[in-house]
């Protein structure tokens, strides 16, 4: 029985930096936010995560914090984020805050206080350790984001944890008093009225450093239920949770009802499958088994017990019809196909700003134009260590976490109408052709797909509570399934391929009559044995 009202929820994650700039200094804030929630109520979704907005030196944009109760200036300010939260609520829209509780901003007073001494009450709310008698750091764990996790403190001669950058020093979960702190902050902005909280990577907070363990560590989920318990357990609130090493079993332990931990988790195994012995520098080809046996997995393991978020793009990934479709000739045959797989599974669906009009990946010409400090480490760490500039290059074009942060594209205007002065970072070339002004001209858009899936799942409840069949499982071309329950079947066909695909057809479908609820082609109205999919064709029908 599904009773939280996320579980039919649709979400879109905003990257305020590159959404919409109101006050044009290059740089995207809350209000020009408000100035686009009738274009997103229009969509229909009905959540926003909000990626981070709080106060920040902005050396991880915005994921190092240095006030989690003060708004960034370039953002805006406290009466801004208020307004916000009211407005999408009259719009019957939720606001769910990105939160960062691993660690903080090395400008966040409780580091500043800790660094000023070893006496400091706040010092064990970071995690300090002794150098090595020859002045070496205290182990070999290296950072996230490249380098060593430690870093060295000339004031007191000792060194601190950090597993993203050195600017982001990392809280020592095992201090009670971290605790209190940080479930005082999350009351107050509950208290604000937000909708939940999206935890940044919430699995490293049980570490034990010592030995070694970072994500899933034994700490992890007694401290989930002690944020629960003390925090948004008792409220009507969706919280999610980034967790990289989660498997299904790790899931149900975050998302199982019965535990009192988080609504859902975010997996990234479907992400990683193009990823070379799982680094992201070495891109790998995508291949459709693969990530049909990880997606089906999910589904069928999550059934009924915990619930799967469903996702393609976030902040930190490449564009999907980048990824998986094709940029070019099908970007929009393509992105539908992509848009009709992921809303016809069971989870809660997320649509990453720019998805919904089929923005692409950005191959900029030089390093320099790039801005994300995890891309800027690594190209440099990899040429230095004698990786050729044209291969790391490549590998940036495809896998940067600046390809989700160039600019909305909102119309053919200089800037794309994300600005009138230059942006913190170029907008992608293809702007005057992929834009939001474009595609709500055009009744045949990406947009109106995606605002026909949102209507779908509404309407069809056995999309948001249904049981999951996999069909075609062999197939290299094809990601199909059907969605039942004990009233009705929906049937979903993907061709991932540029090729006119025939397949055989199951038994049990041949001579099926159907009634179709979203396509990319013209519709199907009854199988045969044999089934002909053109490039990139998809659709989802009922069984009738």
């Amino acid at each position: 029985m599904l009773t939280n009202w996320w579980h039919d929820a649709v979400v879109y994650q905003i990257y305020p930096r590159s959404f919409c700039d109101s006050n044009n200094d290059g740089i995207g804030d809350l209000q020009g936010i408000i100035s686009k929630l009738d274009y997103l109520q229009n969509l229909g979704i009905n959540v926003i995560w909000l990626s981070p907005v709080y106060r920040s030196p902005m050396d991880d944009n915005g994921y190092d914090i240095s006030d989690y109760q003060d708004i960034a200036p370039e953002f805006g300010t406290m009466a801004d984020m208020l307004q916000l939260l009211d407005e999408a609520k009259y719009r019957g829209i939720r606001i769910i805050m990105d939160l960062v509780v691993n660690h903080t901003s090395d400008e966040h007073p409780w580091f500043v206080a800790a660094q000023s001494s070893i006496d400091n009450p706040y010092r064990d709310y970071y995690v300090w350790r002794k150098p090595n008698a020859d002045g070496t750091p205290p182990d070999d764990q290296g950072s996230l984001f490249g380098g060593s996790a430690w870093q060295y403190d000339e004031q007191s001669g000792e060194y601190y944890y950090h597993l993203f950058s050195k600017r982001q020093p990392d809280l020592n979960w095992e201090n009670p008093a971290v605790h209190q702190a940080v479930f005082d902050m999350m009351n107050w902005w509950i208290d604000k009225g937000i909708g939940g909280f999206r935890l940044d990577v919430i699995d490293l907070i049980g570490k034990e450093i010592d030995k070694g363990i970072t994500g899933n560590g034994p700490n992890l989920h007694p401290l989930l239920q002690k944020m629960s318990q003390s925090t948004f357990g008792d409220k009507s609130l969706l919280t999610v949770g980034e967790t990289w090493g989660a498997t299904p079993e790790i899931a149900k332990l975050f998302s199982a009802e019965q535990r009192n931990e988080l609504s859902m988790v975010f997996q990234f195994e479907h992400i990683t499958l193009t990823w070379g012995n799982g680094d992201k520098w070495q891109p790998i080809d995508f291949n459709l088994p693969a990530l049909k046996q990880v997606l089906t997995k999910w589904q069928v393991e999550l059934e009924n017990e915990g619930w799967n978020s469903l996702f393609w793009n976030n902040h930190d990934l490449p564009r999907i019809v980048s990824k998986y479709g094709d940029e070019g000739q099908y970007r929009v045959k393509s992105a539908k196909m992509l848009a009709t797989t992921l809303h016809f599974m069971k989870g809660t669906p997320y649509i990453y700003q720019g998805e919904e009009i089929g923005m692409t990946n950005v191959a900029f010409d030089s390093i320099d134009d790039y801005r994300d400090i995890e891309t800027l480490n690594f190209y440099h760490e990899r040429t230095a260590n004698g990786v050729s500039e044209e291969t790391m290059l490549a590998a940036v074009h495809e896998n940067s976490r600046d390809n989700a942060r160039t600019p909305m594209q909102w119309d053919s205007s200089d800037y794309a109408g994300f600005s009138t002065s230059q942006p913190w970072i170029k907008v992608n070339p293809n702007y005057p052709e992929i834009n939001v002004d474009e595609a709500l001209h055009d009744t045949q858009s990406i947009f109106y797909h995606y605002q026909r899936l949102i209507e779908l799942r509404r309407a069809f409840p056995l999309i948001v509570g249904g049981r999951f069949v996999p069909l075609l499982e062999q197939h290299e071309q094809v990601f199909a399934y059907i969605r039942e329950d004990d009233h009705q079947q929906i049937v979903v066909m993907n061709n991932f391929s540029d090729q006119t695909v025939e397949i055989i057809l199951p038994d049990a479908l041949a001579h099926c009559g159907l009634e179709t609820l979203i396509n990319n082609y013209e519709p199907h109205v009854q199988f045969t044995n044999k089934l002909l999919l053109q490039p990139y064709e998809s659709f989802a029908a009922l069984i009738v």
